[in-house]
């Protein structure tokens, strides 16, 4: 009983895991919400551009 505690190699690759979706997870989140409000911006500075030229 006391060997399995000893090895942590597994948890420590597990928890990596968890905080690799999570950080996906989150990424994707503030994409969903801002990707309209940026893309807007980048249109914005597109549309600018090409009046400009």
């Amino acid at each position: 009983m006391q060997h399995l505690w000893l090895e942590e190699e597994g948890q420590t690759l597990v928890e990596y895991g968890l905080l690799v979706a999570l950080i996906a997870l989150v990424c994707i989140g503030i994409l969903t919400v801002l990707g309209a409000k940026v893309r807007n911006v980048f249109v914005n500075v597109n549309t600018n551009l090409k009046s400009t030229t």
